[in-house]
């Protein structure tokens, strides 16, 4: 079986437990995003675009959505005779049955699946970032510096470097420390969960890290680290381009009001950098006369009637006349009844505000930004901030 460069093994099975109710039922990265994406549609089509055409997608957590949602990688391009995209769940061995338990472990228990393909290179992916890469500039990185590691590095302030891994460099750019979300940073040149191994390399240590009864299996926590201690040559690729870990309900939000500005970086002209998504089969949006609509987004399916600001309105959304809807992300499905006002919320698909009601409120701003998320499928009367 001929080799393949380089394949991409993408993490998508965290619960996303700090996006509350939004990941209830859903893994993360099958999240709608945008209007008309879901959150795992940026890194497929980074791979796709980056000329990696066989990416391993390892879900655990409420897989169903994410898994019916993927399926066989068509929207993406990703559906090969050879490669493409493939589910990859937690299985039964021989005298033994476990879920992943950690980002190394995940990629472990998928050994055989890698060396189907017997790569020199692998890419390992989050699915829970919005972000456009080409992954091949990072994959000649690694080759040109003859790297055993390469990890792609986003400058971040040092208020948030606490919420990273942190790394440490020299003069050209090869890794002298890390350290998985320090309390005191040493820098606020932040990992970005991207990495690129030399395959034969990680295999080692992927093995040596399951035989340790003490290790959390994770890459931040403790590959690395033993790489660094063993003076293997790890590098940092540093990224300037947009980048948002949708990690909380307030990033979610906020990347999604990104989208509302053409100069975020996630719109671009270039075709080599597109993002797909799967296709959604629904009538035109119809706008209603007296409808006032500015600076948002509104997706197919849509029924609006009433006020429209700096919001972004997923498929099949109605928003009544006399109802508002200001600085908000309304998921597909949603129904805001006349009356009713939504601002600064992340509404769940298909609930509905009834006539009247008033969900969220603007921050003063002394106050730090709180969203409010209103569940999938409920019914909200009154008052909800």
């Amino acid at each position: 079986m001929s080799r393949k460069k380089s394949i991409a093994m993408l993490l998508a099975g965290g619960q996303g437990s700090r996006l509350g109710s939004l990941t209830r039922h859903i893994a993360k990265p099958a999240v709608p995003f945008g209007g008309k994406y879901r959150i795992i549609d940026f890194t497929l089509s980074n791979c796709v675009n980056s000329g990696i055409d066989t990416v391993g997608v390892l879900t655990q957590y409420k897989p169903l959505e994410l898994n019916d949602y993927i399926g066989n990688g068509q929207p993406w391009g990703l559906d090969r005779n050879r490669g493409g995209v493939h589910i990859l769940q937690p299985y039964t061995k021989i005298n033994s049955k476990s879920w992943y338990e950690g980002t190394a472990n995940a990629i472990f228990q998928n050994i055989k699946f890698i060396e189907r393909y017997n790569p020199g290179y692998v890419v390992i992916l989050s699915g829970d970032h919005i972000y456009k890469m080409d992954y091949s500039k990072l994959v000649n990185f690694h080759e040109e510096h003859e790297a055993d590691c390469t990890i792609a590095v986003i400058d971040v302030s040092w208020e948030e470097a606490t919420r990273f891994g942190i790394l440490s460099t020299d003069a050209e750019g090869r890794i002298t420390e890390f350290e998985e979300k320090p309390k005191k940073p040493k820098s606020t040149k932040a990992s970005m969960g991207v990495y690129v191994f030399s395959w034969d390399v990680l295999k080692k240590y992927l093995t040596e890290d399951d035989k340790s009864e003490k290790s959390a299996h994770d890459f931040g926590k403790n590959v690395i680290p033993a790489m660094l201690k063993d003076n293997k040559r790890l590098y940092a690729w540093e990224f300037s381009g947009y980048w948002k870990d949708v990690g909380t309900t307030e990033s979610l939000w906020e990347a999604n009001m990104d989208m509302l500005n053409p100069a975020c970086g996630l719109y671009s002209d270039d075709d080599d950098l597109r993002i797909y998504a799967r296709n959604y089969e629904g009538p035109p949006t119809y706008v209603a006369e007296g409808a006032e609509l500015s600076e948002s987004i509104i997706t197919k399916g849509c029924n609006v009637a009433g006020y429209v600001h700096s919001s972004v309105v997923s498929s099949d959304c109605v928003i009544e006349a006399g109802a508002q809807v200001i600085s908000s992300v309304l998921l597909p499905g949603v129904t805001v009844k006349k009356g009713a006002t939504v601002q600064y919320a992340i509404v769940g698909q298909g609930a509905v505000i009834e006539e009247g009601a008033m969900v969220g409120k603007k921050p003063s701003p002394d106050e730090s930004l709180e969203i409010t998320v209103i569940p999938e499928h409920k019914k909200i009367t009154g008052t909800v901030v």
